[in-house]
C-alpha cells in the first residue's frame, strides 16, 4: 500500500470568516506550525503497534500546507478490523514503521504534533520510534480535546464526530487515518482563530521521549525476530507540573470527575500506565503516587488485591472504580469551580 503524499489547497478548508476577518493581533508566543497528526493501531496497549499514519502540515495560522499518508506493516495481527479496516492482506505489502521514520520525522520536525486525545498518538508514535532505535522530532504536543475544553465549545461529548459536528466538518471514512486527520485540521483551524482572538495561552504539553530499559526477566512482547522489547520496558522520564486546580473532593457515583480530583492507579491496567497517568493529567487531574484521606478516587482492575493502596482505600473509604470506567469519566471531566 505504502505512502501517499500531497498538496492541499487552503481554500477547500472550511473557514471561520467571522474570526478570519478579525483584526485581533495574532499572538506572537503562538507555534510557528502544526502537524495535526492521526495514526491507526493494532490495540491500545504498550506492546501495541500503528498500521496507518497521517500527518496534515499546518502553517501558523492553521491554513493547510500539504498532507501526507501511509499504511504501516506491524509485523503481528492488525487487532480490531473492523474499527479501522486493514487486514493483514492489506498490510502485507506496506513498509515497516523503520522504512517510513525518517519520511514521518520530516513532517513532524519543528512542529507541534496536534491531535484528538494527544497523549495516546504521541506515546504511539515514541514507542515505534524508540524500537527503530530512534528519536522522534517532537517537543511539544496540543490535544484539540483540551483546547475545545479552554474554549468552552458547547460539545455533547468530546468524541471527534461531535467537534466536526460543531465546525461543520464533514467526516468522510471514521477511523481512516487520513480522513480523521483532515477533519481535524478542518477543525483545529477555527479553534486556533478562536483562541487567537480571545488571548487565550494554548495547552500546549511537553513531549518527552521513551527510552527502552530492562528491570530484570519479563515476557517478550512485539517483535519476535531478536527485538527483545519487554513488558514494562517503556518508562518516559516524568516531572509533570502540579495541578492548578484544587480539590473538589471524593468522587461520587454516577456523577462526572472534577478538575483538580487527586486520582492514584493500583495494580496492573491494559493501557499503559503512564497513558492513562497522562491522560488524567490533560484532562486537569492530580495523579497522587500514594492513597491519603485526600485521594478522590483509586482505579484499579482488581479490587480485591493486597496491596498498600487497596488496603488504604478500604480504611479511607476511597472510592475504587476500574479502569474502563475511569476511561469512560475520563471523557467529560467538569471544569473546577470558579469559586
Amino acid at each position: 500500500m505504502g505512502c501517499q503524499s500531497g498538496t492541499v489547497s487552503s481554500g477547500t478548508m472550511l473557514e471561520d470568516r467571522t474570526i478570519a476577518a478579525s483584526p485581533v493581533p495574532w499572538p506572537t508566543a503562538y507555534p510557528k506550525g502544526y502537524a495535526v497528526v492521526d495514526v491507526e493501531t493494532t490495540g491500545l496497549a504498550r506492546d501495541d503497534r500503528i498500521i496507518s499514519a497521517a500527518v496534515y502540515r499546518l502553517d501558523a495560522r492553521g491554513e493547510v500546507e500539504d498532507h501526507w499518508y501511509t499504511t504501516v506493516n506491524p509485523e503481528r495481527d492488525p487487532g480490531p478490523v473492523w474499527i479501522h479496516g486493514l487486514t493483514s492482506e492489506m498490510l502485507e505489502g506496506s513498509p515497516l514503521f523503520a522504512d517510513i521514520a525518517e519520511e514521518f520525522a520530516s513532517r513532524l520536525a519543528d512542529r507541534v504534533l496536534v491531535a484528538h486525545n494527544a497523549v495516546f498518538d504521541w506515546q504511539m508514535i515514541a514507542r515505534e520510534y524508540a524500537r527503530a532505535k530512534l528519536e522522534a522530532p517532537v517537543r511539544q504536543r496540543l490535544c484539540t480535546i483540551a483546547l475545545s475544553k479552554e474554549l468552552g465549545l458547547p460539545l455533547p461529548n468530546h468524541k471527534l464526530e461531535s467537534l466536526a459536528a460543531h465546525f461543520g466538518v464533514e467526516q468522510r471514512r471514521a477511523h481512516h487515518a487520513l480522513d480523521d486527520a483532515r477533519v481535524l485540521a478542518e477543525a483545529f483551524r477555527p479553534s486556533l482563530r478562536a483562541a487567537a482572538r480571545d488571548g487565550l495561552r494554548l495547552p500546549l504539553l511537553e513531549c518527552r521521549p521513551l527510552t527502552e530499559w530492562s528491570p530484570g526477566p519479563a515476557p517478550l512482547i512485539g517483535r519476535q525476530s531478536g527485538g527483545g522489547y519487554r513488558s514494562g520496558s517503556w518508562r518516559p522520564s516524568r516531572k509533570r507540573p502540579a495541578c492548578p486546580y484544587p480539590n473538589p473532593g471524593r468522587y461520587e457515583e454516577g456523577k462526572p470527575l472534577r478538575q483538580g480530583m487527586r486520582v492514584a492507579f493500583s495494580g496492573d491496567t491494559s493501557v499503559d500506565r503512564e497513558l492513562l497517568e497522562d491522560r488524567a493529567v490533560e484532562a486537569g487531574l492530580h495523579v497522587a503516587t500514594s492513597l491519603s484521606r485526600l485521594t478522590s478516587l483509586l482505579v484499579t482492575n482488581d479490587p480485591e488485591a493486597g496491596t498498600t493502596k487497596v488496603v488504604k482505600a478500604r480504611q479511607f473509604g476511597t472510592p475504587v472504580i476500574d479502569e474502563a470506567a475511569f476511561g469512560q469519566l475520563l471523557l467529560d471531566v467538569e471544569p473546577a469551580s470558579e469559586e
